[in-house]
């Protein structure tokens, strides 16, 4: 930790919080689909003195001087992106995909217009309409489901949209395990005149490296996020399609003008050098054989997981994430899986199912996925390993039940917790997910 130390010997309280988080990273599974590790040259970017610049604008048309090199490092990201995903406008300002997504309904809606997006708790994301978001609130939202077997009912999608006329329909999800079918998106959205947005954020690192089928020929604005699959620092893009400028020609430079000045001020520059830094290295041919081990791992995973008797929704995945079914185990149980998987060493996250009985707080699933371990270098034979240690803990949730009265539930999962650390079984795999971490070691040369 030779690099930290200036920051030790200033404040050793966030130097110890940090060095405690990278321990934690290095000594645990890390399966949180939308998590994944980056690069150190990733780190160095972010970390760097482009943190100190104001920019406001976008090169060469900034508000401050001394712009010279913050555009030189704009400009590559632009440009990287505009390579990788078959674009002929890209944005790399926005803060975050939440944001991102703000600014295209602000380049694109007015309050009170007709948006569609995958429900929240059939795997879609808030910002795709859902009630508790603004998106809910300043416009009129007109979810679509997925169909009992997992996948997206196209059938309501196609009689929703020819009856509301939305203005926007979202194809992209934050719990979806299949490939996204934007040719039939796009012909729906084409049927009632609405503009398409695909939100590729868990995605966009399979689109680049060919191994997920890229919406860049249906859809008319693309939104990602640069931390998932794309393996960079938290940050977005928005990129326009050339259908997108068939449609308006406008549309670059309105998705433009929404993020500065409509919605944001100066850009983050260290994150925008480490958006450039992940896009080149995903240009270099390690990064698709990194991507098609993603699948392959998620895949295998899956495999286990549904040999060792677990239900899965879609009964697999096409892409780098598994969303479990705990029904079985009773409604609600996700998070005592999800607090009993942590006390392991095994980090994923609850998550609501189609059709969840219980609440998104609350929720009878969880979410798992392959990024971060397969940048560990893990394989199909890793993939077997986890899936039987998962199995093991998730046997031993069975029989206990999250009470119904929602004021016992803290009291109950504080003992549940407690319980489990002493559980037998529990501390093997504990120690079973330590060996498995020292095999693969992370940031060896931090």
């Amino acid at each position: 930790m030779e690099w930290l130390q200036i920051l030790k010997n200033t404040d050793p309280q966030t130097f110890e919080a940090i060095t405690n988080e990278l321990d934690r990273q290095r000594n645990t599974l890390d399966l949180i689909p939308s998590e994944n590790f980056t690069s150190v040259a990733v780190l160095q970017a972010i970390g760097s003195v482009l943190t100190n610049k104001y920019s406001e604008g976008y090169p060469g048309k900034r508000y401050y001087a001394g712009n010279e090199f913050i555009d030189t490092v704009e400009k590559l990201a632009i440009e990287r992106a505009k390579t990788l995903f078959n674009v002929p406008h890209a944005n790399v300002q926005a803060y975050s995909g939440s944001p991102a997504n703000i600014a295209i309904y602000f380049a694109i809606c007015k309050p009170g217009d007709v948006i569609m997006g995958q429900n929240l708790t059939d795997g879609g994301h808030l910002t795709h309409g859902w009630k508790t978001s603004i998106t809910g609130q300043y416009f009129k939202s007109v979810p679509y489901h997925v169909k009992p077997d997992g996948y997206i009912d196209l059938e309501e999608v196609r009689k929703l949209a020819a009856e509301n006329k939305p203005k926007i329909i979202w194809v992209g999800a934050t719990a979806y395990t299949r490939e996204f079918p934007f040719e039939e998106f796009s012909r729906i959205a084409d049927e009632t005149g609405s503009y398409l947005a695909a939100d590729i954020s868990h995605i966009a690192g399979l689109v680049a490296a060919g191994v997920h089928k890229s919406p860049a020929s249906y859809v008319h604005v693309i939104m990602t996020t640069t931390h998932k699959t794309l393996r960079g620092p938290r940050g977005a893009m928005i990129m326009v399609t050339r259908k997108g400028l068939e449609k308006d020609p406008e549309l670059a430079d309105k998705i433009d003008k929404s993020v500065f000045p409509g919605l944001q001020g100066g850009p983050h520059d260290n994150t925008t050098a480490g958006i450039a830094v992940a896009l080149h290295e995903s240009m270099k041919p390690e990064f698709k054989e990194y991507s098609l081990q993603i699948v392959k791992n998620a895949k295998a995973l899956a495999e286990e997981l549904m040999n060792n008797g677990l239900k899965l929704v879609t009964s697999g995945t096409d892409n780098h994430m598994i969303l479990i079914d705990l029904t079985d185990l009773g409604e609600g149980n996700g998070i005592l899986v999800q607090e009993t998987l942590e006390l392991c060493g095994i980090i994923v996250n609850k998550n609501t199912i189609p059709n969840d009985p219980s609440s998104p707080f609350y929720p009878s699933g969880i979410r798992l996925g392959t990024p971060a371990i397969t940048t560990r270098s893990m394989k199909e034979n890793e993939m077997k390993v986890i899936g039987n240690l998962m199995s093991q803990i998730i046997n031993e949730v069975k029989g206990h039940q999250l009470p119904s009265n929602k004021e016992k539930r803290q009291e109950y999962l504080k003992k549940f917790k407690s319980d489990m650390k002493n559980n037998q079984v529990v501390k093997n795999v504990k120690n079973s997910v330590e060996n498995l971490c020292k095999q693969f070691p992370l940031y060896t040369n931090l």
